[in-house]
């Protein structure tokens, strides 16, 4: 999972009227999920030359996000079903 900095997409065009206004940027943040094994502990990194502030809500929001997606990858191990997590 990444966390990264939203940037403006480019200029709407004709054809997709419904365009996002911004896509993701490059992730400064990735919590690496361990799928193959339950034993395995996730992990965090940061990608960044440049210093981000990432403000407490959203730090939460993103590890919630995190421990949701662990909690699935351990359930579908333990069921056989490694392959129901992607």
């Amino acid at each position: 999972m990444e966390l990264s900095e939203a940037v403006p997409a480019p200029a709407a065009r004709p054809e997709t009227p419904n365009a996002a206004t911004h896509l993701p940027g490059p992730a400064f943040l990735v919590a690496l999920i361990p799928d193959e094994d339950p034993d395995l502990e996730p992990a965090v990194r940061t990608y960044s030359p440049d210093e981000h502030v990432i403000p407490y809500a959203i730090m939460q929001w993103f590890m919630e996000l995190v421990a949701d997606q662990v909690e699935r990858c351990r359930i579908a191990f333990e069921q056989g079903e490694p392959e129901a997590v992607e």
